[in-house]
């Protein structure tokens, strides 16, 4: 992440065999901005991570980044997610002295493999609230009995409507 990145909607998502539902990586040196991501409705089969938000990736395309950039990341919001036969639950980690805020995980239930990690969470450097977690991600994210905000405007993009056609094979 080197650029910025605001107002993302997703939801209704599928996946079968990823790395994880939600990933966000970055480092010191990058910059730039996560803001304001909402995600409803995610269900996840088989997966190593259900969430991973990272300050620690580490990796730069040139020496010539700024090592004082650091980058802002606020306002992730994951709620209705189901996520089965998954090895960690979390990686949550920030980065010290640049701490990820606004972090909201709501009614969220996820079954660890029979592999799972002993720790299911590793959560550092970030403030926030969860509300319906299984398991409970880390006391950085307390138990607040809340909903995960998810926009209510209308995006042109949800008043497409889709026609059907038909085609004939010519022989």
């Amino acid at each position: 992440m080197s650029g910025g990145i605001q107002d993302v909607r997703a939801e209704n998502i599928t996946a079968i065999s990823s790395e994880s539902g939600l990933r966000i990586k970055t480092a010191i040196g990058r910059g730039a901005y996560v803001n304001d991501v909402f995600v409803r409705g995610m269900e996840l089969q088989t997966a190593k991570y259900t969430f991973w938000m990272t300050g620690d990736y580490g990796s730069h395309p040139d020496d010539h980044y700024d090592p004082k950039a650091l980058p802002v990341i606020q306002g992730i919001n994951l709620r209705d997610v189901v996520a089965k036969n998954v090895t960690i639950a979390g990686k949550l980690v920030g980065i010290d002295g640049d701490t990820f805020k606004r972090i909201c995980l709501s009614n969220v239930a996820i079954e660890l493999s029979k592999h799972a990690k002993k720790l299911p969470s590793n959560c550092s450097n970030i403030q926030g609230v969860s509300s319906q977690v299984s398991p409970q991600p880390c006391a950085l994210l307390p138990d607040q009995k809340i909903d995960c905000p998810f926009p209510s405007d209308t995006l042109p993009v949800d008043k497409i409507q889709f026609q059907t056609c038909a085609a004939a094979t010519i022989y």
